[in-house]
């Protein structure tokens, strides 16, 4: 006799495949128990081998040792209507390029989040690994490194596309609340001298002191995560063993205090905060236990719930390079200066002498999430703190600003730094390969920009 399966057996095989493939499904939003769920998880990125670290042109070999280890940790949201959005906080310096629009993609290909749902940021610390596609012009050459920087931006891949899987899986009722706390160890570095700094009685700025906090409980009321951030540089620590700065002892803090937690770091917009004084492991766990104690204060005290609504935008804008330099220009940076700056000249003068093309523009990465009214602006690039001081002045002071976003391509200046100078301004665009320093209109193109996906998310304006 032939055998046949039985309708439910059929129904509850199907509904498995799909729910495997990451395949979503709407949830009634007048069912009176919809709200929030929400999923976490985290995965080991320490390199298991010494390689080059990031963040450093004078580093000359790789990592020695580990002070913490470094993790990439993934937060799942799903509001009442089945929308969802997905941060994931990783313990590296940024993420390139190329190696954020692989991760995304294959995010897409295997659970359907497009990139408005996606948000990537680094901690930006400069005791982590170098990632394939990041500052090709400074780190090592030699092919034996080379390569354990692609084998090691491989598995880095896979570990964050499985990280989001486990998240998905884990997902279950949650409520989310919403802060901004404070606490004041960065300082602008544009503006405050780092050698004389003990013996100044003032702190100079622009600064914000914000340390804005996402919690995540279960439906018991049970933490299980918290994503906080800061804008600051992860530049405590110089030398040559893996660790997270600040950030990574703020973490471990918080998951000491709660066990059980998930805690997440996002860097803010500190492209010219640095914590001074620094140099030492000790200075780098005081900050990251200050941290700890700014958000953990926000945690005990009551916090904002917010509704289980999700919008997220996403684009791109072209932002153009000035002129690129001549060949008598090149060549006498060539014949004063050394190191990355030198190498930079000479790549573009190999470029221009052989006629390849320059790009005059880059496609530079924004966002805009709304988890119930709680805004939260992501921009792509090292972002000066400016930024995000005239968005709240726009938005109200309670918005959340994130810079190191999704890609890092170069810092991102102000109109009135660009001006200035410096290595914000103009320097850095060699560290980072581009031809040449932005357009002066760049402050204007992103903040435009950002108030274009602020009316299609609904953001209101306080002023």
């Amino acid at each position: 006799m032939k055998k046949t399966i039985s309708f439910p057996v059929v129904t509850l095989f199907l509904l498995i495949s799909l729910l495997s493939a990451g395949v979503t499904f709407s949830r009634n939003a007048n069912d009176p128990a919809a709200g929030w769920r929400a999923g976490v998880a985290r995965t080991l990125i320490t390199p298991q081998e010494p390689m080059w670290m990031a963040g450093y042109a004078f580093r000359d070999h790789p990592a020695e040792g580990t002070v913490n280890d470094l993790w990439a940790k993934a937060l799942i949201l799903e509001d009442m209507k089945g929308n969802r959005a997905l941060l994931i906080t990783t313990d590296i310096e940024s993420f390139p390029k190329y190696t954020s629009d692989r991760i995304r993609n294959r995010i897409k290909e295997t659970y359907g989040l497009e990139k408005a749902q996606i948000i990537l940021n680094g901690s930006h610390t400069h005791s982590g690994p170098v990632i394939q596609g990041m500052y090709d012009v400074i780190y090592t050459n030699d092919p034996g490194e080379l390569k354990k920087v692609r084998d090691y931006s491989l598995k880095f891949e896979d570990k964050i596309v499985a990280l989001v899987g486990e998240a998905i899986k884990s997902m279950k009722p949650a409520q989310i609340y919403s802060q901004n706390g404070v606490t004041r160890f960065q300082v602008n570095r544009r503006n405050n001298s780092e050698k004389d700094f003990l013996k100044q009685t003032e702190i100079k700025g622009p600064n914000d002191y914000a340390v804005p906090v996402l919690k995540i409980t279960d439906a018991s009321g049970t933490m299980m995560a918290v994503a906080f951030g800061y804008a600051c540089h992860n530049t405590t620590l110089s030398a040559y063993e893996w660790c997270g700065d600040y950030a990574g002892f703020a973490q471990e803090e918080l998951e000491k205090m709660h066990p059980g937690l998930t805690a997440m770091f996002f860097q803010g917009a500190g492209a010219d905060q640095n914590p001074i004084p620094r140099g030492t492991v000790a200075l780098a766990r005081q900050y990251g236990k200050t941290l700890a104690a700014a958000t953990e204060r926000v945690l005990s005290e009551e916090m904002h719930e917010l509704k289980p609504i999700i919008k997220t935008r996403y684009s791109e804008i072209k932002l153009e390079f000035e002129k690129p330099m001549t060949k008598d220009e090149l060549k006498k940076i060539i014949s004063e200066s050394e190191g990355y700056i030198k190498s930079w000249a000479e790549d573009y003068l190999q470029r221009n002498e052989k006629d390849q093309p320059i790009m005059t523009s880059y496609k530079y990465p924004l966002q805009i999430w709304k988890l119930g009214d709680q805004a939260i602006i992501g921009m792509g690039g090292e972002v000066v703190v400016d930024y995000a001081i005239k968005l709240k002045q726009t938005f109200g002071q309670d918005i959340f600003v994130m810079g190191y976003c999704n890609d890092v391509m170069a810092y991102i200046p102000t109109a009135e730094t660009l001006k200035e100078g410096g290595y914000e301004g103009a320097i850095s665009q060699m560290a980072f390969g581009l031809p040449a320093v932005w357009k002066a209109n760049i402050e204007t193109e992103i903040i435009d920009e950002i108030h274009r996906l602020a009316r299609k998310t609904g953001m209101k304006k306080v002023n």
